[in-house]
């Protein structure tokens, strides 16, 4: 197969496995982002993320990460839940965790795709990635012609939205490569940065890290700081506030991934019941999701946090 029919082979593949939509872009050094990853890091955006200056040069040239690669297969999959599951829980968990956890679903997809891609193009040297190793998965996605970040520095797509995971398999493969996405959508709207309630979206495309609700409730292994209180609006794991309020996740698909269904009643779980919140039970309920992440004690604090705010008005 050539060039065409293989980027083509590929495309088709991904939709059958339930990738919404895969760009691919030639494997190159993405000087373009250099500037802006630095200044980010020497403002100390990136609050207590010690692992984001690590790699620096492996985070721009994917060459780095894969010996001879030339193609970065850019993949994104739909985790909206949609009108399909009823969250009533007063504390809040970002609508990317309900189910198992993206990591595992994902990865399990991405090796099919490429043993797939393998068995048609012959022996091929690859790598497959998800919010798992140094690569600007964002940056990657708009080479691949896949959407533009919006004003809350998210990857958003003209189709469907921002509720999104992005994937990659960068390979030595030479493929078909398709134009960057050109444009930006946003316009004048404005809504995330004014509704972000801890101000950590600080002008368009810039996050000062360090603020942001996800942030505080998953990477801060320290506890939430006590000037935060008020702020939070009850989100224990993750905040999904800025997509929530963004015009074009109105065009938001359900996702039709069952291992992306909630993982039992605790999105109907009362205040009471997480604070009754048990290591035991923690690993049983949420021993698959991306809650794990965060881990039975960090999870406690952020729950401690959360009611206490409510209790303090």
């Amino acid at each position: 197969m050539n060039q065409a029919s293989l980027s083509a082979f590929v495309k088709e593949r991904a939709s059958a496995l339930g990738f919404s939509f895969c760009g691919i872009s030639k494997a190159r050094i993405l000087d373009e982002e250099a500037p802006r990853l630095e200044k980010w890091l020497k403002e100390q955006r990136h609050g207590k993320m010690a692992y984001m200056e690590n790699y620096f040069d492996k985070r721009l040239d994917p060459r780095l990460l894969v010996d001879g690669a030339k193609s970065v297969i850019s993949l994104i999959v739909n985790y909206f839940p949609g009108s399909a599951f009823d969250y009533t829980s007063p504390n809040k968990v970002s609508k990317y965790a309900w189910g198992e956890d993206y990591h595992t679903v994902i990865k399990d997809m991405l090796f099919t795709l490429a043993e797939s891609l393998k068995s048609e193009a012959g022996n091929i040297n690859y790598r497959v990635f998800t919010d798992s190793a140094p690569v600007l998965d964002r940056a990657w996605a708009v080479n691949s012609g896949l959407g533009w970040i919006g004003k809350n520095t998210m990857m958003i797509t003209r189709r469907n939205g921002s509720f999104f995971f992005i994937a990659e398999i960068i390979t030595d493969l030479e493929l078909e490569y398709d134009a960057p996405f050109g444009g930006n959508y946003c316009g004048d709207c404005t809504r995330c940065i004014d509704a972000c309630p801890t101000g950590a979206i600080t002008g368009p495309r810039q996050l000062d890290a360090s603020r942001c609700i996800s942030y505080l409730t998953i990477e801060l292994k320290d506890e939430i700081p006590e000037s935060f209180k008020g702020s939070m609006e009850s989100w224990v794991f993750g905040c999904d506030i800025c997509q929530d309020v963004c015009p074009w996740n109105r065009k938001s698909l359900q996702h039709n991934q069952p291992r992306f269904e909630p993982s039992g009643e605790w999105i109907e779980w009362s205040r009471e019941n997480w604070d009754a919140l048990e290591e035991p039970v923690f690993r049983l309920v949420f021993g698959k999701s991306a809650l794990k992440r965060a881990g039975f004690t960090k999870l406690k604090n952020n729950i401690t946090f959360a009611n206490q705010s409510v209790d303090r008005k």
